[in-house]
């Protein structure tokens, strides 16, 4: 006797929330507030029904998505998996990375909304600004000595910079990369100065 295949185990909520979340990120950063739920579903693999059971409207699916890039935690996470004995400037770059990834989404997504929400980076509470500078402390640490200014000042250079050249309508020309952000705030624009020749002193004569 041909035994049946078992059913699927059904997704809880909160499961089907996110990925429904996941489903919906990239059609709202290609269509807006105009994506349909047929599209969703088509995307998620799902009949359109499914959508209603996990969400009372395509609009409270769409603040979920909004909220989920809004929340700061998920980025922290990833800034405190940078290890901090990478030489400086991977470390560096990599805080820029993340930064860069974050800001690009959700400018993208609020543009693509037609909103004018909190900036990316915003964080809800009197605790933001101390938790992103408790990180940049432990990230920097084996540098410290060789900034001018504290770990706390260094992470609002990073955020500063690289935000200003995620914003097409800032940074008004040309991407930067990775590298040219973190090469900027290292170094800043000006070259190293040419070696200066060596010249002998003559002795004085006797």
């Amino acid at each position: 006797m041909a035994h049946k295949p078992a059913r699927a185990k059904a997704l809880s909520v909160e499961d089907r929330q996110a990925m429904l979340i996941d489903a919906v990120t990239p059609l709202l950063l290609e269509h807006g507030q105009a994506v349909t739920t047929r599209q969703i579903a088509d995307c998620a693999g799902i009949a359109e029904g499914t959508i209603f059971r996990a969400f009372g409207s395509k609009d409270e699916l769409i603040q979920a998505a909004v909220a989920r890039h809004l929340d700061p935690e998920p980025f922290r996470q990833q800034l405190r998996g940078i290890d901090p004995l990478l030489p400086l400037e991977d470390r560096i770059r990599a805080i820029v990375a993340l930064m860069r990834a974050r800001f690009t989404t959700m400018f993208t997504l609020m543009t693509a909304l037609g909103r004018h929400g909190p900036p990316p980076g915003h964080e809800k509470g009197h605790n933001g600004a101390g938790e992103f500078a408790g990180i940049m402390s432990v990230i920097l640490a084996e540098d410290l000595e060789r900034f001018l200014v504290p770990a706390e000042r260094v992470g609002q250079i990073i955020r500063l910079v690289t935000l200003a050249a995620s914003v097409p309508q800032i940074r008004n020309g040309p991407d930067f990369d990775d590298a040219e952000i973190t090469a900027l705030i290292l170094h800043g624009i000006m070259a190293p100065p040419a070696p200066q020749p060596v010249t002998s002193t003559p002795h004085p004569v006797t």
